[in-house]
């Protein structure tokens, strides 16, 4: 089984519910290592000095921000160490937004919250609280050594936690010349529109994610195999490392603690801290989601060709 990324608390309020963070994602791609094609070696890339060619080892290798073209400031370990959010496993839950209101730009890179053991009760509250009231939680996590905003919403019998893009990591569509302004002013017919409705329509399917493979991915995989038993070779996959279980939790008073987290409005930081921040809001409207719906189609594999410079 997959080993968690680490294993805290998912935090709302008054109330703490010990979590497992897992990947959401499966990489599928192929790689390919680079080779001599004379004598089928491995090339390797070595780091060296841009003016006297020289490896450069990695004990002296320093990072550095280029502020004016070849001009550079060094940063230290320490610079960056004092930067670096306090490393917590937790997900602090600052505000419950309606589920609707996030625009799909902003999602970036998706986990599963894992309830740990006695923790089922807390995790399946918010799970059914969430999709009864249509909200979702905003909060911050730290990953490694890095802070994140993220979503925390239900999705069957799960918790997901979303990775979120911050504003200023989006591009603005106004940046690129765009059709603006009514249809009217494009010269579209009300034939043009219905025929295209029409389209739409006969197209129209219940989303199946399950009918969609990568078929290039495939294909190649086959060559591979293929290629592999030319040459009398065996493919050797390595074990997944062995799950870690959670450490066993208290029996928690639920209705008490979101009675005073209610009353209080207020919630608990991470690291079991006496000091309570103010819990921020959130003020937009409600805007609910049409269904999407999806066309199935077929689509060829286009061939993709490396090369090595």
């Amino acid at each position: 089984m997959a080993r968690p990324i680490w294993s805290g608390s998912l935090s709302f309020g008054l109330l703490n519910i010990p979590v497992s963070l897992m990947s959401g994602e499966r990489r599928t791609d192929i790689s390919f290592r680079m080779l001599d094609s004379r004598d089928k070696k491995p090339i390797r890339f070595e780091r060296v000095n841009a003016d006297t060619g020289e490896e450069v080892p990695w004990k002296d290798i320093v990072k550095a921000f280029e502020y004016d073209k070849g001009s550079y400031v060094v940063i230290e370990k320490e610079d960056i160490a004092s930067a670096a959010p306090e490393s917590h496993e937790s997900v602090d839950v600052e505000a419950f937004i309606d589920a609707g209101t996030i625009g799909t730009r902003f999602y970036e890179k998706p986990y599963i919250l894992v309830p740990g053991k006695k923790a089922e009760k807390g995790y399946v509250l918010l799970r059914e609280t969430l999709k009864k009231t249509g909200k979702i939680g905003i909060a911050r996590v730290v990953i490694r050594t890095r802070e994140y905003l993220c979503a925390v919403m239900p999705e069957d019998d799960a918790l997901v936690l979303m990775l979120l893009r911050y504003p200023q990591e989006l591009v603005d569509p106004a940046d690129y010349k765009l059709p603006t302004g009514a249809a009217s002013s494009y010269r579209i017919a009300d034939k043009e529109f219905k025929m295209a409705t029409q389209l739409i329509e006969s197209m129209s399917a219940e989303w199946a994610p399950d009918d969609y493979h990568d078929e290039f991915r495939e294909r190649l995989s086959d060559i591979i195999k293929k290629r592999i038993k030319a040459k009398g070779a065996t493919a050797k996959v390595p074990d997944e490392p062995a799950h870690r279980e959670d450490a066993a939790t208290n029996v928690v008073d639920f209705v008490a603690l979101l009675q005073k987290s209610l009353k209080d409005n207020t919630r608990t930081p991470a690291g079991g801290s006496d000091k309570v921040p103010t819990k921020k809001t959130a003020t937009r409207k409600a805007a609910k989601k049409a269904t999407k719906k999806t066309a199935k189609s077929t689509k060829a594999a286009k061939k993709t060709t490396r090369k090595a410079s």
